[in-house]
């Protein structure tokens, strides 16, 4: 515990900020230079909370043009991370709205060798069961999950990314694991 206390919780290499004003005013090679410095984290974040590259991708590039069209009226520029963290996971929230609404379902192929594996009667790793048990949480529980055990944000921080008190996000992140257990029971239970 003490240990993700000291661990230094910025998503990647700390941003100057004189990029992050100059985007701010609209100078477009600043704001490229953050993408480029953040795609890799704000894509692992999408990832994590949807479970599907091509929703992930989508997500992550809202996120960026949403960055662009807010980045004007960000008050406290101290506070970057947290602010595109929360835009990541709005983006996520949004996509799996659309994703409802469309109907429209992708079979990874990871899915494909696991029902294969099933089929020969290989048992599932643990990797294979914890993303299905994720992928049938809400994305509320997914993105507090991720944010906390993933990126190693502090329940302080889980409360400002959110918009949530911090008693708030430690009730959200204890229900959260306890559907993920559930989640995780009820698949080994069908699996025996």
């Amino acid at each position: 515990m003490a240990e993700r206390a000291r661990r230094d919780t910025r998503i990647g290499p700390a941003i100057d900020r004189s990029l992050i004003d100059r985007a701010r005013n609209g100078d477009l090679d600043a704001f490229e230079s953050i993408v480029r410095a953040r795609m890799d984290a704000v894509y692992r974040l999408t990832s994590a909370i949807l479970g599907n590259e091509a929703d992930a991708r989508d997500a992550a590039q809202e996120a960026f043009v949403a960055m662009w069209r807010q980045l004007p009226r960000l008050r406290e520029p101290e506070r970057f991370e947290a602010w595109l963290q929360r835009v990541a996971v709005n983006a996520s929230r949004m996509t799996i709205r659309s994703r409802s609404r469309r109907r429209v379902r992708e079979i990874p192929s990871s899915t494909v060798v696991e029902l294969a594996e099933r089929a020969a009667g290989a048992p599932p790793d643990d990797a294979a069961i914890l993303d299905a048990a994720l992928a049938s949480l809400p994305v509320d529980q997914r993105a507090i999950l991720v944010l906390h055990h993933l990126e190693g944000r502090p329940l302080a921080e889980l409360a400002m990314i959110l918009e949530i008190p911090e008693g708030t996000a430690k009730s959200r992140l204890f229900a959260a694991r306890r559907a993920l257990a559930d989640a995780i029971e009820q698949d080994r239970g069908d699996r025996r």
